[in-house]
């Protein structure tokens, strides 16, 4: 794995620091961007990608997508769809599709407020998205509640204490006790000034966007046509499936492609319910719904950075409940990535679990979805750290939890360095038969960076680990996450850019209440 930290060019002994420097006595690795080089898993051949995406361009033109916002209709019938406006259908011709699609960029980067922080998307690049949209909090000690703001910003600054999280991943716990119709301005607000890492806005309306374009032009001090050539936030557009886009989403799509936001188009398709129960069947959906989603933004849009969104999985056909984690979910993120490669954009995949609780389950299930996502070629893992309960709850020791994983699969994705230095020969020599290499010059020059320190490990022999209090991972999680909390500082910003988001948000408060919803643009 390659990877980009802001002290790249640090000396050993200063990276030594880097990786022991504890914020708040937590052992973790430092910020750095990843990059994949691995050949990716594929689970369908060349000729069962081929199938799957001229199967999906037939479904497109015969039996199409509905489409139910106006504007969207009117720009795909300009360009050449068929339109049905008594039913709102739309069919594709195939050419329109894969000419559209076409011009979407095969990758692009993201600024964040902080510059040290920037990340890519594309190219074997990966980002660690923490967990979006949950309507409840949980932690051990208060167990599950409704979301709330004081949750949601506790959760926001330990994405911001935790090194390995590239990126705000929507608004981790819904505020539910403040107003519907303005709550958004709060979270952005939150998410700007909480941290100074990329984020992402919400897709519910042209409304809801505009203001996350004005806000982060205040926070960042920057112009429309300055976000336009290097985005700073990003969105995730769901097709509410089967084959339908609706108005809400329809909107905040075109919007964040006249922003030159990225979009990452993403059906959710559960196998049995929300698509044919079989993975093939599914695939074809998906494959149909993000073509056509991808066609939409690329016609209104051209040039607009764009992700294919995979998240088939299946549901407990005895209780109708979504289940994550699970073998038909791993393949599909395999075979999503190569549906992503052959239409040439990068790729959006999830860390998820059903779990109810932080356990064995939730292990082994976010496992089995990273193994899928990461060896499937992804981009952009959205919920990387912090899902629980089928997206229902941000979990606070899942939090900790999926970052000693992400910690895990980083240093995973770290090729082998061979090298005379590496290989040691001198070391083995100097050893020699029936000796050991704890004191040698070669294991001590590296003692602080020869393996991956993880945060959570407890590899004491159970005599002293019990003397030392027992506690299991989820009990030390929980510990960690306090120990971050307690020693976050918010990251600076720029005199009166505060006052300045203060002003807006109060503002448009104020607007919104009025009934004017769409803001006037900034910059």
């Amino acid at each position: 794995m390659t990877e980009v930290a802001p002290t790249s060019t640090a000396t050993a002994a200063t990276r030594r620091r880097e990786r022991r420097a504890p914020q708040a006595a937590v052992r973790q690795l430092p910020f750095a961007r990843a990059v994949n080089r691995y050949r990716p898993i594929e689970v369908l051949s060349a000729d069962q990608v081929e199938t799957i995406h001229h199967t999906a361009l037939k479904l497109l033109r015969e039996t199409g997508i509905e489409v139910m916002q106006d504007d969207a209709r009117a720009i795909l019938k300009v360009a050449g769809a068929e339109v049905d406006e008594a039913t709102q259908r739309v069919r594709f011709d195939p050419m329109l599709v894969e000419q559209s699609i076409a011009q979407a960029p095969a990758s692009f980067r993201m600024q964040a407020r902080n510059r040290a922080y920037d990340i890519g998307c594309g190219a074997g690049e990966i980002i660690f998205a923490a967990t979006g949209g949950p309507a409840f909090a949980h932690d051990c000690d208060r167990g599950k509640r409704p979301g709330n703001y004081a949750d949601m910003c506790d959760y926001l600054k330990l994405v911001h204490q935790l090194n390995v999280i590239h990126q705000e991943g929507g608004c981790p716990i819904e505020p539910t006790d403040l107003p519907a119709d303005t709550r958004h301005l709060d979270f952005y607000q939150a998410a700007l000034t909480l941290t100074d890492k990329t984020w992402q806005c919400w897709a519910l309306g042209e409304y809801r966007v505009e203001d996350a374009i004005n806000m982060a032009g205040i926070a960042y001090g920057l112009s429309r046509a300055e976000m336009k050539a290097v985005p700073v936030t990003l969105t995730i557009i769901n097709s509410n499936s089967p084959l339908r886009l609706d108005i809400p989403m329809c909107e905040a799509l075109l919007a964040m492609g006249r922003s030159g936001q990225p979009v990452a188009m993403t059906p959710f398709t559960l196998s049995g319910a929300m698509s044919p129960v079989t993975l093939a069947g599914a695939l074809v959906q998906q494959h149909a719904e993000a073509l056509a989603m991808l066609a939409l933004s690329q016609i209104a849009s051209p040039d607009a950075p764009v992700l294919y969104g995979g998240f088939t999985s299946n549901v407990d056909m005895r209780s109708g409940s979504p289940a994550f984690g699970t073998p038909e979910y791993t393949k599909a993120a395999l075979a999503g990535g190569q549906l992503a490669r052959r239409v040439g954009v990068p790729y959006r995949s999830s860390n998820v679990t059903a779990s109810n609780c932080v356990d064995i389950q939730a292990s082994y299930e976010s496992m089995m979805s990273l193994w899928g996502a990461i060896m499937g070629g992804v981009n952009l893992i959205e919920h990387a750290a912090g899902w629980m309960e089928g997206g229902l709850t941000a979990s606070f020791e899942k939090l900790i939890l999926d970052a000693e994983l992400l910690q895990n699969m980083r240093e995973f994705l770290k090729p082998i360095a061979v090298d005379e230095a590496e290989m040691g020969v001198d070391a083995i020599a100097e050893v020699g038969p029936g000796g050991h290499f704890f004191g040698v010059g070669h294991t001590l020059e590296r003692f602080s960076t020869a393996f991956y320190e993880p945060m959570l490990s407890d590899w004491r022999n159970y005599q002293s680990w019990e003397n030392a209090g027992a506690r299991n991972g989820t009990e030390r999680a929980n510990a960690i996450w306090k120990e971050l909390l307690k020693s976050y500082e918010p990251p600076p910003m720029e005199e009166g850019r505060k006052e300045a988001l203060d002003a807006y948000v109060a503002k448009r408060k104020e607007e919104i209440t009025k009934g004017k919803m769409v803001p006037d643009a900034i910059g």
